[in-house]
């Protein structure tokens, strides 16, 4: 049998394979919060054990952090997670740690038409193509275009500087940078930082908030989805502005990183949050700020741009590493 998994900040997707399946025709297929376990072996061999114990040759892991040398020190969970030991922990199995957004590219072959809407047509060319997926961190990719199929090459884009647009930008940088430190891209386009716009535009006096909106923000399980929606139910004109900013920030990302993987190829927009707000991701602010690079601005409008529906895209690329790899050093 052959594990996939596709392992995030907040869920980890797990599924097993019959050797020859199709990626996206698992035996067995499940969704745990990561934290509910210690680390990524005991989750994996938790599941292993609740499928029957099956014996597992092969296991390929997409893994949200920088993989070096089979090894990973997650950047949003306390894990740090070694192939070896999962390895040794599911019996021997080959073991492969991917970065996810590597995966979720390998992923991007098993689509078809129906888990893809398009935010700009663009034109339809052959060349690299790039991958951003903004959830509990934000991550991101560039598919290399080498002749027969696109090649994912994993980043750590995500950590890069983040650069403001406007005026109002400008005071979240320097609110963030006061906070912080640093201030990268995803201090804004994560769960966190949708919910650190929502403070920084309360701490601003931006936009009005209706009685008992602050408690209820300040007592929220999830800060983000909470702001989410009550921008989405008109409930909360500041939720709103912070939304409404966010997608602003996210379509520039996309713009930037679509400059640097020159991607003639597309552009897919994926992750936890992006399947969330569609309407607000249709109303063309975010293809506005992806467009807006000035000189390369109609180079930037032909690139198609998709957003991805099928959020165990990560989960299908690790499989398909897998079930194509019989060995590790083949991978």
């Amino acid at each position: 049998m052959i594990l996939a998994g596709d392992v995030g900040g907040t869920k980890t997707l797990l599924a097993l394979y019959e050797d020859g399946a199709s990626p996206r025709g698992p035996r067995l297929e499940a969704r745990r919060a990561s934290l509910e376990a210690p680390s990524l072996e005991a989750l994996a061999l938790d599941f292993v054990k609740a499928s029957g114990g099956a014996r597992l040759t092969r296991a390929v892991f997409g893994v949200a952090g920088p993989v070096v040398n089979n090894r990973c020190e997650t950047t949003n969970l306390p894990w740090v997670v070694s192939g070896d030991a999962v390895s040794a922990a599911l019996g021997g199995a080959e073991v492969m740690l991917m970065n996810d957004l590597e995966a979720a590219g390998r992923g991007i072959a098993t689509l078809g038409a129906d888990d893809l809407e398009f935010l700009q047509r663009g034109e339809r060319a052959l060349g690299n193509r790039v991958l951003i997926a903004a959830g509990t961190g934000l991550g991101e990719s560039i598919l290399v275009w080498a002749r027969e199929r696109h090649r994912p090459v994993a980043s750590e884009g995500g950590h890069a500087d983040w650069a403001p647009n406007d005026a109002l930008e400008d005071e979240l940088l320097a609110w963030l940078r006061a906070r912080y430190g640093h201030v990268s891209a995803e201090r804004v386009l994560s769960g966190h930082g949708l919910a650190d716009l929502y403070r920084f535009l309360s701490a601003a006096g931006r936009g009005a908030e209706p009685e008992g909106m602050a408690e209820r923000f300040a007592a929220a399980s999830d800060p983000a989805a909470f702001v989410t929606e009550a921008a989405l139910d008109g409930s909360c004109e500041r939720a709103w502005i912070a939304l409404r900013k966010w997608v602003e920030v996210y379509g520039a990302e996309a713009g930037n990183l679509a400059l640097t993987g020159l991607a003639l190829g597309g552009v897919f927009v994926g992750g936890g949050i992006a399947p969330r707000i569609p309407t607000v991701l249709r109303d063309g602010r975010f293809v506005r700020a992806f467009n807006a690079k000035g000189r390369l601005e109609s180079l930037l409008e032909r690139m198609p741009v998709a957003l991805l529906l099928d959020a165990r895209i990560g989960l299908w690329g690790a499989a398909t590493v897998a079930l194509e790899a019989p060995s590790r050093a083949e991978l």
